[in-house]
């Protein structure tokens, strides 16, 4: 069965929040002459991380809380090739939130040739880092959580989900 997504007009993703940014160094091709997925992986992991820091719950800041992110599941689109010397950014958006778990998608645009590369599509659960088990959001976390989500919810366009993930 094919997904249907709607289109991306990388215009309306400048709203978001810039996440992550990298030119792509030689290292980070593979056999193909484009960059290897495992690379994909690592950019998004940068792009997660300042997107925490983005909506107020920074590794810091759950360090005070015992508390952490775990990703639970992960559906990437491989959209146009990136090449050594071009530079990606990511932009992020909060699609959904319950007690304990976050929904979020990532934008990579390949700035070097203005086209959207991939979409890195998240979801992630909240984690007491002592007993290393999912725990709800501290309640100052869900506030400034959702905050941002509801920004995010009246952009007026659909974000291209998978339908396979949510919080």
């Amino acid at each position: 069965m094919a997904m249907r997504y709607p289109p991306v007009d990388l215009n309306q993703l400048t709203v978001l929040p810039q996440t992550n940014q990298m030119t792509i160094p030689e290292d980070y091709l593979d056999e193909m002459g484009h960059m290897n997925i495992a690379y994909y992986v690592h950019l998004y992991n940068r792009a997660a991380w300042g997107m925490f820091e983005w909506l107020g719950i920074s590794f810091k800041r759950m360090q005070t809380v015992d508390g952490g992110m775990f990703a639970l599941e992960q559906h990437i689109r491989y959209l146009a090739e990136v090449h050594v010397g071009e530079t990606v950014l990511i932009r992020s958006r909060v699609l959904g939130l319950s007690a304990k778990r976050l929904h979020f998608i990532h934008f990579m645009i390949n700035q070097t040739t203005d086209k959207l590369a991939s979409t890195f599509e998240v979801l992630a659960s909240y984690a007491n880092l002592k007993t290393r088990r999912t725990a709800a959001f501290p309640d100052e976390f869900v506030h400034d959580i959702r905050a941002k989500l509801v920004g995010h919810q009246a952009l007026g366009w659909d974000a291209p989900m998978c339908g396979m993930l949510s919080p």
